[in-house]
């Protein structure tokens, strides 16, 4: 479900022009959390008439991002529970 931001960035695009099925994939599809959104946002603001190409490629580079952190994020959490492994060892009432 698109956040608040996906809205404003939908708003955003339709303003500087563009097509609204691009506008809508963009905002409703690909854009839907605050960070990316947000990101989004923050891009469109800082060009004044950005083409399509590069609003894409714009769009492209925050997944990736966002793709990064979430994995980075995701090998934190095993490292830890690894830690806590050796550190505390296997509990052997639960098996």
């Amino acid at each position: 479900m698109p956040s608040e931001k996906s809205y404003e960035l939908y708003k955003v695009l339709k303003e500087k022009g563009f097509h609204e099925d691009l506008c809508k994939e963009i905002a409703y599809k690909h854009m839907t959390t605050d960070y990316t959104a947000t990101r989004m946002l923050g891009y469109l603001y800082n060009h004044e008439s950005p083409s399509v190409e590069l609003v894409v490629d714009e769009m492209i580079a925050i997944l990736e991002d966002r793709e990064r952190f979430r994995k980075k994020h995701e090998a934190e959490e095993a490292n830890a529970a690894v830690t806590r492994l050796y550190r505390e060892g296997l509990d052997t009432d639960d098996l």
